[in-house]
């Protein structure tokens, strides 16, 4: 996405947007770039566009078909794991589904509880730092 231009990275995020309307009559308002590749050019954009532009801070890379078990550490036993963290997993990876409840389970023992990310991000008045992270203020 920072590699298109204002209007093809807005156009970009509205085809989808309509389509996603189109199919299920839901209005989407947040946006995960691609690959995590974004810029002041793309969350402008997004914004633009009516999105909350968003980050994960825990990657599952459950993307690299590793297993169940891999996935499962990489996120209960994840450094970066506090009260905000936003988890990236996949819908079409191998072994998500299977990973799913013991991840769910696992961050539930420690105390964790799992909400909307709508729920969880910062919609005013924030900035977001190089590694994706909102701070609240201007």
């Amino acid at each position: 996405m920072s590699q298109l231009s204002d209007e093809q990275c807005q156009e970009e995020l509205m085809k989808v947007h309509t389509k996603v309307q189109e199919l299920t009559g839901y209005e989407m308002c947040l946006f995960r770039p691609p690959y995590g590749d974004y810029d002041n050019h793309v969350i402008t954009n997004a914004r633009k566009c009516g999105y909350y532009p968003i980050q994960w801070s825990i990657d599952s890379l459950d993307w690299k078909d590793y297993g169940t078990d891999d996935i499962v550490k990489r996120v209960v036993e994840s450094d970066k794991l506090n009260n905000g963290a936003i988890i990236l997993m996949h819908n079409g990876a191998k072994f998500t589904a299977d990973a799913l409840d013991s991840v769910i389970t696992g961050l539930q023992e420690k105390g964790y509880e799992l909400v909307p990310i709508s729920d969880l991000i910062y919609k005013d008045k924030y900035h977001m730092k190089a590694d994706g992270t909102q701070v609240s203020g201007e």
